[in-house]
């Protein structure tokens, strides 16, 4: 058994506090939100963990969780490691690791994915960091990884940075796959031949080449609402697409499929439609992330 400091118990940390604690191993976390807290600061769970320490941070990129690692950096010890398991842009994590090493605390950046799903069905993680660090919480990821071969769940990408940086290259593709589904779901429902939309989704689960996870989130939402009509086609976007072409263009790789789903997202603030709505309703599926519902 281990013991993880885990910070930022939102949409994803509450269930990762879940299945590590289902894995046997002992999860302080700490919330702003006193009701789903464990601890009542940053401070008190600092202090409720073992010598050496492993604090996992989950919250918001950019600001929320510089401060956070700010605040830890004065709290822990030498000998600690930190993960910070967010969205972070890979450059930001050379400025953590630097920062941290100072008082001779590890780093580590983790990439995860797998959304609101990932508390039954298993993390999918990309970790950059030192192998001594990564080794020490081998236990914790080995706890939220899917079941099966380590490799098929779990990649030590390499040093400081990797992870994330492998985390917005899946991302970037994730903006790719979408696409070209909700493409297909728009075509399907202008053409007049097709009578029958979500049974033509519905069957390509099953023996053809374009099954995957993603399309059976697509069918669930059609099983909720056939038409999408309850959605505006309207799909933000979090920042790894825009830093997945930064850096096509700047390693000259061709990237034209992300870059047109991307765009397509900026289309959708513009006007509604068909192919929009879909990928609102997967980003809601497998992520949770909000959608504009129309107004009645």
């Amino acid at each position: 058994m281990v013991q993880l400091g885990l910070v930022g118990l939102g949409r994803m940390g509450f269930n990762m506090r879940e299945r590590v604690r289902a894995a046997g191993h002992e999860v302080v976390g700490y919330d702003r939100d006193p009701e789903i807290s464990d601890t009542g600061s940053l401070q008190k769970l600092v202090a409720a963990l073992e010598a050496p320490r492993l604090v996992w941070v989950m919250v918001p990129a950019g600001e929320p969780t510089r401060q956070t690692i700010d605040e830890l950096a004065e709290l822990l010890d030498e000998g600690d490691v930190l993960i910070d398991g967010g969205n972070s842009k890979f450059t930001d994590d050379k400025l953590h690791a630097d920062q941290l090493a100072t008082k001779g605390i590890g780093f580590i950046d983790a990439g995860v994915s797998g959304g609101v799903w990932g508390k039954d069905n298993g993390y999918g993680l990309m970790v950059g960091g030192t192998k001594a660090d990564v080794d020490r919480a081998m236990p914790v990821f080995d706890a939220l990884r899917p079941d099966g071969p380590r490799e098929e769940g779990f990649a030590h990408a390499g040093s400081v940075g990797a992870g994330h940086y492998a985390k917005m290259v899946h991302n970037g593709i994730e903006y790719g796959l979408m696409q070209a589904y909700a493409e297909g779901f728009e075509l399907l429902e202008a053409a007049k031949v097709v009578e029958d939309v979500p049974a033509v989704i519905t069957a390509w689960q099953r023996g053809t080449v374009v099954r995957s996870w993603l399309l059976e989130l697509l069918v669930r939402a059609l099983q909720e609402d056939p038409e999408l009509d309850d959605l505006e086609g309207y799909v933000e976007d979090s920042g790894e697409g825009r830093w997945t072409l930064e850096e096509a263009i700047n390693n000259a790789v061709p990237a034209p499929v992300i870059s047109a789903a991307l765009f397509a997202r900026f289309a959708s603030r513009q006007e509604d439609s068909a192919a929009m709505r879909a990928v609102a309703a997967l980003r809601n599926q497998f992520g949770g992330h909000a959608v504009k519902k129309v107004a009645e």
